[in-house]
């Protein structure tokens, strides 16, 4: 009898050793490697107008917020890092925002794959646009995406910038250029250090720029088919409609309760022109969704608007794209299993499909394990911080859902709380992702079952 080879799976198969039964580790790797190079290149001489290169833990933290495309910062990318830095900054981001968007699809492919020629055949009649040709193809429309949106974005916004602000055309091009990549990418690093609140109540910029991250943010497979099939939105798949739904809600939500709380408010919304404080409400209202962005100060609103903000943040926008959180596939499903359990159904439903065992429970888990490591952020970072627990878990979801809005206490942190942080984006931006996947790939399974038992619940 031939015996199974050490770290290869019998025929039941409990571990593996082929290229794609690691890939979240594979994945992790890659993007520990960039973030290094990348912070290494910022310590530099070159990077700084100084001529001084940046302290490491800035550097890290910098390379790390470019390439998780969060946005928090710790210093002013406009003043005091030179074109050089600017330019490491600005492959990072891009690096990180198309990186991200090219191999979440193509794990996304390889799940498919995973599974058995039926359930194959099933995916890929409902999930149409989770397209599985060669990589080269795949690749090829990301960066499509990337060129085409940035491009128009770019386009909108540059001439404003030139024709109504203190910009010579030279400045105005390359503001333009470098937030039209912030925007697309989700990223909200500025090279001002007011962000955008110098273009307050400007909706020749504010928008374009709005809608650019909405659309970065929401996830290739959904521009994909929205591509495609935008005015047929019944033969949409289940990803799609869970997305776009959700989505709209979340968006709506969010610039109503905001602009809301934040109309009277005399250091945010309330000082300004009625046409202005709907604008910049529908600003401030989009960018928790993983934009990053501020048109206001943020440090100046009031708590329940925080509180709101952090709600946002900690969700985030759609899967396979350059957003960060629990994405809004997560919040749907996990509404969905309460709105079930609430009726007393026995199965999930939703857009005439039934959901299966195994998405319910990576939901759960995804969003219990997330809320788990920004809890446990907070506490250990209010131990050692002077500041306030809504600042600090502000700053934490910021970090987790690779947002990179802030109340302005991010630079005041000690560096041990930055490198916290730092490693919050990793998890907030490859965690999920990883997490997600090494479920997918998972090859135990118990042979054998256990007797019920029922606990108290409530």
């Amino acid at each position: 009898m031939r015996l199974p080879r050490p770290g290869r799976s019998d025929s039941h198969g409990t571990r593996g050793t082929k290229p794609w039964h690691k890939p979240a580790r594979v994945f992790l790797l890659i993007f520990v490697s960039v973030d290094l190079i990348g912070a290494l290149l910022l310590t530099t001489p070159l990077a700084t107008v100084d001529g001084r290169g940046l302290p490491f833990h800035e550097a890290f933290f910098t390379a790390t917020s470019a390439l998780a495309v969060c946005g928090l910062s710790v210093v002013s990318l406009g003043r005091e890092l030179s074109g050089f830095g600017q330019g490491v900054v600005l492959a990072l981001v891009q690096g990180g925002g198309m990186g991200i968007m090219t191999l979440a699809s193509l794990l996304g492919t390889a799940v498919i794959h995973r599974f058995g020629l039926r359930m194959q055949l099933t995916v890929q009649a409902e999930v149409r646009t989770l397209w599985v040709g060669d990589v080269r193809e795949l690749v090829n429309r990301v960066l499509t995406i990337f060129l085409v949106l940035q491009g128009l974005t770019f386009v909108l916004i540059t001439p404003r910038m030139w024709l109504a602000y203190d910009l010579t055309l030279p400045q105005a091009l390359y503001s333009g250029f470098f937030h039209s990549i912030m925007a697309f990418n989700n990223a909200g690093l500025s090279l001002y250090d007011d962000s955008f609140t110098r273009f307050s109540g400007d909706g020749f910029i504010l928008f374009p720029v709005a809608f650019a991250m909405i659309l970065g943010g929401i996830g290739f497979p959904v521009l994909l088919e929205l591509r495609r099939r935008l005015g047929r939105h019944h033969r949409w798949s289940l990803h799609t409609k869970l997305t776009v739904t959700t989505t709209a809600i979340l968006f709506a939500a969010g610039i109503l309760l905001i602009t809301a709380m934040e109309w009277n408010n005399p250091t945010t919304l309330g000082g300004l022109h009625w046409w202005a404080r709907l604008t910049d409400g529908f600003f401030t209202g989009v960018m928790p969704r993983s934009g990053g962005f501020n048109a206001v100060p943020i440090g100046q609103m009031q708590d329940s608007t925080l509180l709101v903000t952090v709600m946002l943040m900690f969700v985030g926008n759609g899967s396979a794209g350059t957003a960060g959180g629990i994405k809004v596939a997560t919040l749907a499903v996990v509404f969905l299993v309460v709105r079930a359990e609430v009726r007393a159904h026995d199965r999930v439903h939703v857009f005439g499909r039934q959901l299966p065992t195994e998405v319910i429970r990576q939901s759960l888990s995804l969003a219990f394990l997330s809320a788990t490591a920004v809890a446990s952020t907070t506490v250990l970072m209010l131990w050692a911080t002077e500041f306030s627990l809504l600042q600090v878990l502000f700053e934490v979801v910021s970090a987790f859902g690779v947002v990179g809005l802030s109340v302005g206490i991010t630079q005041d942190l000690a560096a041990w709380n930055q490198y916290l942080l730092a490693i919050l984006m990793v998890a907030g931006r490859v965690g999920p992702i990883t997490f997600v996947t090494a479920l997918a790939f998972r090859d135990r399974q118990r042979r054998y079952t256990l007797a019920e038992a029922r606990p108290i619940i409530g």
